[in-house]
């Protein structure tokens, strides 16, 4: 096998998938490191577009010149939910921070705080219309792309939660496969429901990895993910300080698609209008 073949991983019938380990550089790593040093590193953060639109702005070198693009192709290194509650009125609003978040979707810290699975503000009927949910349930896709150095962070909000699960469980749960072992394709739909349209996350596994090359995406995947996790566990404590210490909560999270009170979580009906999904 050539010096080539060797450093990039490659699939019949598709172009060689370029981790980040095999990305080379004219700079050391010292001396990135010593620019980066006192500054926090951060993961590009993508969005769900609301009212339809069809393509998914995408952070680039200048950062008031996104680039546009139909689709997002790579690998789902991970995958956790999270949950954040913001003021009525407020969900949509890239300068109001949530009054209470939980980074693992299972403990919210702020104002009410507390375990999420019982807590009121993540009930249906809770929302100030008294319908769907106050409380926001959504999920962070950490996506690497290839040639990528670092995954963007897809936010899902609600409506976009079911078909990601599906997704998940039909093309890998169901063949005990874990996501990392195929190569995705995340686009966009249009939806309408109550006179308004949003848009939708849509899923399609492209091929998967065998042999050699499932191993090193297994052992890069398994780094990350250990790193994604203790990342998790440190923003919770981040957000359970503030809280005791009365800080209002200012840690940058992906803000909902503008879904108009559209929300699909569970079953066959979109939590706000409680309209039934189309088969």
């Amino acid at each position: 096998m050539s010096a080539q073949n060797n450093n990039a991983l490659t699939t019949q019938n598709t172009e060689a998938f370029i981790l980040p380990d095999m990305v080379g550089g004219e700079f050391a790593q010292s001396d990135l490191a010593e620019d980066m040093d006192g500054l926090a590193v951060q993961f590009q953060r993508v969005k769900i577009p609301g009212g339809g639109v069809l393509q998914f702005e995408v952070p680039g070198d200048d950062p008031e010149n996104p680039d546009y693009t139909k689709y997002l192709t790579g690998i789902i290194l991970f995958n956790h939910a999270t949950n954040a509650y913001w003021p009525e009125g407020s969900e949509y609003s890239d300068d109001t921070p949530p009054l209470c978040q939980s980074a693992n979707g299972k403990c919210g810290y702020g104002e009410p705080g507390g375990v999420c699975a019982s807590c009121r503000l993540n009930q249906f009927g809770s929302a100030e219309n008294g319908k769907g949910k106050a409380c926001k349930n959504m999920r962070a896709v950490y996506l690497l792309r290839s040639g990528d150095v670092m995954p963007i962070i897809l936010m899902l909000p609600p409506t976009s939660i079911k078909p990601f699960r599906l997704f998940v469980n039909s093309s890998f749960t169901l063949r005990k496969r874990a996501t990392y072992g195929s190569v995705v394709q995340i686009g966009l739909k249009k939806e309408e429901s109550g006179g308004f349209t949003y848009s939708v996350a849509t899923f399609k596994k492209l091929y998967d990895f065998t042999g050699d090359e499932l191993q090193r995406v297994a052992a890069y995947a398994a780094a990350f993910r250990e790193q994604a996790k203790a990342s998790v566990v440190e923003r919770a404590e981040l957000n359970k300080a503030a809280a005791e210490n009365n800080i209002e909560i200012t840690q940058p999270l992906p803000q909902l698609s503008d879904n108009e009170g559209h929300f699909d979580i569970v079953g066959s009906v979109i939590d706000g209008d409680r309209v039934p999904l189309p088969a």
